[in-house]
Formats: structure tokens, sequence, C-alpha cells
């Protein structure tokens, strides 16, 4: 499916302005909207090729800069965390829920009207910022990649008393490997929801380390990514298929 690309500007609710990768059909027709959250290293190539991805499989997808407020247009590289670190640590809650609201309104404004669905899918900090925004907006469903940070861990109190707010349906990957996310904060996750008689699918790939799915991380699993990519797909389009109205070109999945 032939695609077209654009940055868009967006207004945030506390007075600040953020930029967002914006990836569409060209084909004019009614596409289900998508948010694609960063990981930890922004609005990168690799984000930018997701959000892209995306927008092949008929989805008008919108990758907002989380880190607008501190850093316009930042790329971290992978093998240099620090340079990203005091980065992520400004973020607060009450600003990702304005960025993405924001995100969220911006593609009800500019082509996804109502009722046509809106998800969300995000990576390590962004696979969190997914699970946040299912506690605050209408959202067909989420999907959360390694979500770090959703259960309480040495870095803060996690999400978990926002389970019984998740609205939409939600699937979460994480990697057997994972160091970062142990097995103790996987389980907290699920028995949060469960506890919560929430509509999730929880899915552990035991051979897969943390960042699985970035074809530019070393730790890049080719074939838990191609896994995840198609349950992804499957999910997605489970949960948004009413009131959108698409074509996908032949041989695609």
């Amino acid at each position: 499916m032939e695609i077209s690309t654009h940055y868009a500007e967006l207004s945030i609710s506390d007075g600040t302005r953020m930029r967002a990768y914006v990836a569409r059909p060209s084909q004019e027709g009614h596409y289900p909207g998508l948010i694609v959250n960063q990981e930890a290293f922004g609005v990168n190539a690799h984000i930018r090729d997701v959000t892209e991805r995306f927008a092949r499989q008929g989805y008008f997808a919108i990758a907002p800069e989380l880190y607008h407020r501190t850093a316009r247009g930042f790329e971290g590289r992978y093998d240099d965390f620090p340079s990203v670190a005091g980065h992520a640590r400004t973020l607060t809650n009450e600003g990702l829920e304005s960025d993405e609201t924001a995100a969220f309104d911006w593609l009800r404004a500019n082509g996804v009207a109502a009722p046509t669905p809106i998800a969300a899918v995000g990576f390590c900090m962004g696979g969190r910022v997914s699970f946040l925004a299912a506690t605050v907006l209408p959202l067909a469903c989420a999907i959360s990649f390694y979500g770090g940070g959703i259960a309480p861990n040495p870095q803060g109190p996690g999400l978990l008393d926002r389970a019984a707010r998740v609205r939409p349906p939600i699937l979460l990957f994480w990697g057997g490997r994972d160091q970062h996310i142990g097995p103790d904060q996987v389980r907290a996750v699920a028995d949060a929801l469960r506890s919560a008689e929430k509509n999730f699918v929880n899915v552990e790939i035991s051979d897969a380390d943390h960042g699985f799915f970035c074809d530019a991380r070393p730790s890049y699993h080719r074939v838990a990514a191609a896994e995840a990519w198609a349950l992804s797909l499957a999910f997605l389009r489970a949960h948004t298929s009413s009131g959108a109205s698409r074509t996908t070109a032949p041989g695609t999945a």
C-alpha cells in the first residue's frame, strides 16, 4: 500500500508545542488511527519505520515526540543510554496524558473522525505510555511491547494502581530473557489486570530479550519480532475493524 508521510505540529494543553511524525495510506478512505509511542531513544529512524509499516497495513499512524519539552527532534543512540536518561526522567504522567490526548485529538480532527476507532502501540518506554493512554483515552485497543515501569520497580511506583481504569483490550509482549523487566514485574501486571477483570492478552517470548522487536538494536530477535508483528496486526484488526473501511494491497498481511 502506498503511503504518505509528514511532520505535524500539535498544541498541548499545557501551552507547549509537540512535533509528531505522521504516516498514512495515500489512497483516500476511512482508516483507523494508531498512536505509535516511542522508545526512550526518541522518534528515531526505527520508530519512523515502524510508523510507516503500520500505515502500509492501512492505519493512519502518528508518532508523537514525547521529549518535546526538553529536546525537540531528539534521536538518541542505542549504545548511549545515559544521553537519553535525563530526558526520560523529566516525563510525568500528567504531561504524557496531555501528549496522548493531543495525538488522539489530532487524529480525530485530521481524518479519523468518530466512530472510526483509534488504537495505541508502544515500545519500551512507549509500552508504558500506551498502558497509560489506555487508562485515559477511549481507545479501541492498546499494545505494549516490554513496557518498563508499568509494574513498580526501583525507578518508580508504576501504573498498577490504574489497572481498574484500563478501558480497552490490551496486548502485552515480554521477553523471557529481559533483565530489565523480570518475571515478578510481568506477573504483577497480569495479576493486576486479572484482578480488575480487564480484557488482556499476555505474551512472553521465552528466548527474546528486551528490545527484541527493534532491528537497530543488538537484542533484535528476527523470529520473535515476526511473531509479535503478526499477533499485533491480528489484535489490531480484531478491535479496529468496526467502522473502518480500508483496502489492503494484494500480497500484504
